[in-house]
Formats: structure tokens, sequence, C-alpha cells
């Protein structure tokens, strides 16, 4: 049975995450608030900024590469949309990169890597 492709990075196909966590949120202006009224105005922005959370377990070739896409400043991403359940394409960058040692192996060690992509 073939795994579905949950993100593709600059053309690239990224190993299947251990969790994989899509937040959707809006950009809202500082204009908005609360109003004297007591109602709540929204002046948004930019709805459904998007924001994935994941986690890797990879080898050491696979730490090296996340880590290469931490460097830059903008990455295309292809991901999966739950909320159309289909694949989106955007531009995002790598926040809050983490990589911690599982277990030492032969092959220099499984790695967990976590990080947030950040929509442009």
């Amino acid at each position: 049975m073939a795994f579905f492709q949950y993100l593709n990075f600059d053309g690239v196909d990224i190993p299947l995450p251990d969790s994989y966590e899509v937040e959707m949120s809006d950009k809202e202006a500082d204009s908005g608030g609360e109003t004297e009224a007591g109602t709540v105005q929204r002046d948004v922005v930019r709805a459904g900024v998007v924001n994935i959370s994941v986690s890797f377990s990879v080898t050491q070739k696979w730490l090296r590469l996340l880590t290469g896409y931490k460097q830059q400043e903008k990455i295309r991403v292809k991901f999966f949309d739950p909320e159309t359940v289909s694949q989106k394409q955007t531009e995002m960058y790598v926040d809050g990169f983490k990589a911690k040692l599982k277990k030492d192996t032969s092959y220099k060690g499984l790695w967990v890597v976590s990080f947030t992509l950040r929509e442009l």
C-alpha cells in the first residue's frame, strides 16, 4: 500500500510525518476590536493563513536536508489541505526547528525533527 504524500518542498517529496497538524487563522488589522457598544468588530486583512506543525523520525541524511530548508528564507510548499481535502501550494518558511537524537544506530542515529511551517 502506498502512502499519501503530505508534504513537498521545492519539488522534493518529504518523508511521511509522525504528526501533521494544519492550523488556519485570520490576520486582523489593528483597527479591529471591541466597540463602545460592546460588540466585536473584526477587520480581517487576510483569511485562512496556514501554519503546519510537523514532526518526523528520520536518518542523518534527511536531518541534513531538513536543516537546509530551515536556512532558506522561503520554500515553495505543496501540502495536504484538510479544508479542501486536496493538495494546495503556497510559500512558507520554517520556524521553531528542533532536532533530537532518538536512538543511536549504525546509520548515525535516528532523529526526531519537528518544526512549524508558516505561510508568508
